[in-house]
């Protein structure tokens, strides 16, 4: 099982750096291993640059392994160097306690939580054992392991010498060696998991662990390659800035159309990294691809099994209803929440809650550059309110055409919406 699941990881390109490659295919051949990866609390979501390693971790419990997912209470506090060219902003105490309330919900779409089972995915905090240590503890215990030239060696630290790197931020490595050795000790993990960012880190946690165990002690780890576009781009931004799990943040719809957008030349790419589809699926998909790309099943394909993942099957439902309504312009079959949803970035203008003839609302909103061309407008069937064709110039638009008393979507022609939001 576990030689098909080395196999199939390759296959997916989601094995980059080990440590130990010969020797970890073996400790997973001969039995049910632990397995542990980790995300600090640093927002009270995650975004889908933060799953690779989680859903790769997915895969070893499918497997029959044992995920333990540690969310940094304490190494959020800190902040992690990697990646960054200056130092991270303190968060409090509180803010640091919700982003791991936040951060837990998500793990629990992801992960089998079902504690029936033997391979049930743990849940742990750093905080509980790190933040019980005394400064004295810390540094006769483990600063002690660690030589500077050591730690100066680290991409993470070395990139940071030129333009500054604070204490704080210098001892995080240290900090997640301890995290590997405390989970090695009370957890039985064998194996971290991370982002090619996290190298540094993981074998740190490997040295800690070699320097306060016997010859005997095995663990290894590997990271996961950056995810980029075709043309070499940072993967996971839209013009709205991240893709977040939280749905406040991006919603399901729009989580939606982030995956449904796929290129043509990224779309298996990412079918293989992120959704836990069969070889022979995801193969069939690409044939796809290649004879019949205006059909554009892979990224159909793609946007469903991720927003199932993230947001379930109702979200999902949702999303494609939003989708279909706006391809054919029917807006009538969406909720106004769905509408609100849907039009939230069109452009929009604010105006008073009260009657006004539609000719006179078209040209204050701006959807109609003139009175005369408004007239056209309506009486060509151009202009629908929220789904409703209006053709009579003499129509009033009152609170019936105010969605939760709030606002209304004016479409003018076949694509261009307004929002007008109604104070």
């Amino acid at each position: 099982m576990t030689n098909k699941l080395i196999e199939d990881l390759n296959w997916r390109g989601l094995l980059y750096q080990q440590t130990d490659a010969e020797g970890m295919e073996k400790l997973l051949n001969e039995q049910s291993v632990s397995l542990y990866c980790g995300v600090d609390p640093t927002a009270d979501s995650m975004h889908i640059g933060h799953i690779v390693p989680l859903l790769t971790l997915r895969r070893f419990q499918q497997a029959g392994h044992k995920p333990v997912l540690l969310v940094g209470g304490a190494t959020g506090m800190v902040g992690d160097p990697s990646g960054r060219s200056e130092e991270r902003q303190l968060q409090t105490v509180e803010q640091i306690d919700r982003n791991v309330q936040g951060i837990k919900k998500q793990l629990e779409r992801i992960f089998d939580f079902n504690s029936s089972v033997e391979n049930t995915a743990n849940l742990v905090n750093n905080h509980d054992w790190i933040g019980k240590m005394s400064t004295i503890e810390f540094l006769r215990d483990f600063g002690k392991l660690l030589n500077v030239n050591y730690m100066l060696a680290k991409d993470t630290i070395a990139s940071r010498l030129d333009t500054g790197i604070s204490f704080t931020e210098f001892t995080y490595t240290i900090i997640q060696g301890i995290d590997f050795n405390h989970l090695y000790d009370n957890h039985n993990v064998r194996i971290q998991i991370g982002g090619s960012d996290q190298w540094g880190n993981i074998t740190t946690g490997l040295e800690v662990i070699r320097k306060t165990h016997d010859d005997n002690a095995k663990a290894f780890g590997f990271t996961i390659p950056l995810v980029t576009k075709a043309d070499g781009t940072k993967f996971g931004k839209t013009a709205g800035g991240a893709v977040w799990l939280d749905a406040d943040k991006t919603s399901p719809y729009e989580f939606y159309q982030f995956w449904i957008n796929t290129g043509d030349a990224d779309v298996v790419k990412y079918l293989k990294i992120f959704t836990f589809l069969s070889r022979e699926e995801i193969e069939a998909l690409e044939a796809s691809v290649q004879q019949e790309p205006h059909l554009r099943k892979a990224q159909k394909t793609l946007a469903e099994e991720m927003t199932r993942l993230i947001h379930g099957e109702e979200a999902l439902e949702a999303a494609q209803r939003i989708s279909a309504a706006l391809f054919s312009g029917d807006l009538k079959a969406l909720s106004a929440v769905e509408m609100k949803d849907a039009f939230k970035d069109v452009p929009s203008i604010e105006m008073a809650k009260e009657d006004k003839n539609i000719v006179e609302l078209l040209v204050e909103a701006g959807v109609s550059p003139s009175k005369r061309q408004a007239r056209e407008d309506v009486t060509n069937g151009a202009i629908s309110i929220n789904g409703e064709k209006v053709t009579d110039l003499a129509y009033t638009v009152d609170a019936k055409d105010r969605l939760e008393d709030a606002f209304a979507i004016i479409r003018r022609g076949k694509k261009k919406y307004h929002m007008v939001k109604f104070n």
